[in-house]
């Protein structure tokens, strides 16, 4: 292991990110001012700029945002919060703004009964006076909170025809609140949509969440294109009411493809609560996974959520024994109104699945988990405030600290068991609707928590050490390697190398380490996986070593006086076998800074150990793993 301490220098600094300073002028003059269509000419910087979005918020357009109390989220609202503006919050009436904005977004409404309970409110005809709308306004007139959530829980089981007091399946469902009727409700996000995408300086990626609840198992996969409003308006989101079998989902992108000639990227989320489901070995009509649905997967399934509001789901203490960090923003509360709490020791987080591709793809030939790492927020509010010190929550019932002490409305989780994060980073050669869906197709995008670290992650066999803190160093780890989300091919038994470079965010917390993830498939078929320290903060050689605590339990604040504002480091896996499947991602952890459970206690004026909830973390970034693959 190797430290390096010393900055890179004002100049790599810069050209961290993909171009210098004079560059990226010289891109911005060039962009032409004609129109806000996507044919609008954007320059393209071939090294890659990185791009901040969120591919998760959800507006009053889905059921559970109404039913929860916040019908005035609307499309409108969540693009111009992204966009920096300051917004009347749909959840408390306060002006709340992003402290930067963010360059893209996906409004990725529940494609279930889309639009449908507010048309049902204002009495439409053809909505109101089913089955179903007559038995949600008989249980809540008025839009009551307790009627609201008691519609909520109803739906849960309804949805997928489990008895439930207004004895509604999901067929009734469907004929009453779906199907055709939620087609105005996407006309307008369409709209909406397409008035504020500005490429080179705002995308909005049209999508949706198709929300597979199979048995309490959340199985949702969030759906985005960069194809534009007219060729989104040729079909209707699917919807889990039509399947809540992921296989049919895909049969339907293969479909809608073909049929309209949109793409579609589709993303897993919330692993940690899918209730072993997630990355599994058998299929939901009971039969193996093989070949064929590992391909298919494989086709739309680029990245996997790791992080967001409902918990981090990189990994588990009780899978990951060894893992001093893997204790962060533990959530264990399943989507069902009885409130199951998930077996941790099923394969619900992402390490874990990436270990049993390996093992998948031995006996395959085909990997079917071989997925890029994201996060975003799951925010119910209209929303992506995901800052500790900026937390909107997941929605009206957590919105503020008062609320926080009880429960969501969600499982029998309550407001600090939420996790303030998280955004997902983009390497593209522009801010468009194509460049970005193209950087997750290909895997070059990372997760983070919350603070938006600069991270650049290649692997290759020719690198020197000179190339990490060389101004070209992204020219040469192009040239002569792969990105993260790239793929190695033995190369004589020769070891890869890997360059790692990491850059705190301007406005948020130094570093604390770089550490590399490895995951590999042992002689006897079965994976394994460590974790290792590459780079350090300060005079530590040992990563045992803490980086120590700045912040003040009294105040909430802290302060840069320990950890690195640069980490960088050329690491050689010192364990590695020609002959072994392996992966390897990056994790950078910041210094300790302050929980939102602890600014909450100190506005509240209590002790932070009534939240239950630590009162310092470490934020964290995750890199796309690159694979090494022995044949």
């Amino acid at each position: 292991m190797k430290n390096f301490l010393k900055p890179f220098g004002i100049l790599f600094s810069l050209c961290l990110l993909g171009s210098c300073e004079d560059e990226k002028k010289e891109n911005s003059d060039e962009l032409a001012i004609n129109s806000r269509a996507e044919t609008k000419a954007v320059a393209e910087n071939p090294l890659k700029e990185v791009y901040w979005g969120d591919t998760h918020q959800h507006t009053g357009n889905s059921f559970d945002v109404y039913l929860f109390g916040t019908p005035n989220s609307t499309p409108e609202i969540a693009y111009r919060f992204a966009k920096g503006e300051a917004v009347k919050s749909p959840t408390t009436g306060e002006t709340m703004q992003l402290s930067k904005p963010l360059d893209f977004l996906v409004v990725a409404d529940h494609a279930e009964l889309l639009g449908s309970i507010a048309l049902m409110y204002e009495n439409t005809p053809g909505i109101s006076d089913t089955k179903s709308g007559k038995a949600f306004l008989e249980i809540s007139p008025n839009a009551d909170e307790e009627g609201m959530q008691k519609i909520y829980d109803i739906l849960n089981y309804a949805a997928f025809d489990k008895p439930n007091e207004a004895n509604l399946t999901g067929k009734d469902l469907i004929n009453d609140l779906g199907g055709e009727k939620r087609k105005t409700a996407w006309n307008n996000y369409l709209e909406t949509s397409k008035a504020h995408n500005d490429p080179g300086k705002f995308t909005t990626l049209i999508g949706w969440e198709w929300s597979s609840n199979n048995g309490g198992a959340n199985l949702h996969r969030i759906v985005f294109m960069p194809q534009d409003e007219e060729v989104a308006s040729k079909f209707i989101p699917y919807s889990a009411l039509s399947s809540d079998d992921p296989e049919d989902l895909w049969d339907w992108l293969d479909e809608t493809s073909s049929r309209t000639g949109a793409d579609f990227v589709a993303i897993p989320h919330n692993p940690n609560i899918s209730l072993g489901l997630m990355f599994p070995e058998v299929r939901l009509n009971g039969e193996p996974v093989d070949e064929a649905y590992a391909l298919q997967r494989m086709k739309w399934e680029r990245a996997v959520e790791i992080t967001q509001i409902k918990g981090d789901s990189e990994t588990h203490p009780a899978l990951s024994p060894n893992d001093e960090f893997a204790d962060f923003e533990t959530y264990d509360f399943a989507l069902t109104p009885e409130g199951t709490r998930p077996d941790p020791t099923l394969a619900d987080y992402v390490r874990t699945g990436l270990m049993r591709g390996l093992e998948l793809e031995k006996k395959l030939g085909t990997n079917p988990y071989k997925i890029g790492l994201i996060g975003s927020s799951d925010s119910h509010t209209g929303m992506s405030a995901i800052q500790e010190n900026n937390f909107a929550g997941k929605g009206q019932h957590d919105a503020t600290p008062e609320k926080r002490p009880h429960p969501t409305g969600i499982g029998s989780s309550k407001g600090w068991d939420m996790g303030a994060a998280g955004w997902v980073g983009v390497w593209a050669e522009s801010n468009t609707r194509k460049s970005l869906v193209d950087a997750f197709k290909r895997k070059e995008v990372y997760a983070t928590t919350g603070p938006r670290i600069t991270l650049r992650f290649f692997g290759g066999f020719e690198y020197a050490e000179d190339d990490v803190s060389g101004e070209n160093m992204v020219k040469t780890g192009y040239d002569k390697g792969v990105p993260m989300g790239g793929d190695l091919y033995n190369t004589e038994g020769k070891a890869p190398s890997f360059m790692i470079a990491a850059m705190k965010d301007p406005d948020g917390a130094n570093l604390d380490r770089i550490q590399v993830v490895k995951g590999w498939l042992g002689a006897d078929g079965k994976s394994k996986e460590k974790v290792f320290d590459v780079a350090l903060s300060g005079d530590r050689t040992d990563g045992s070593q803490a980086v120590g605590n700045t912040v003040d339990l009294k105040t909430g604040k802290y302060t840069n006086s320990i950890g690195a504002s640069e980490l960088s480091t050329l690491w050689t896996d010192p364990e590695f076998d020609a002959k072994q499947s392996a992966f390897y991602y990056v994790r950078v952890l910041e210094i300790p800074t302050p929980r939102y459970s602890l600014l909450d206690a100190i506005e509240l004026g209590i002790d932070v150990k009534e939240t239950n909830h630590p009162a310092t973390i470490q934020e964290r970034v995750y890199s796309s793993p690159i694979w090494y693959n022995p044949e």
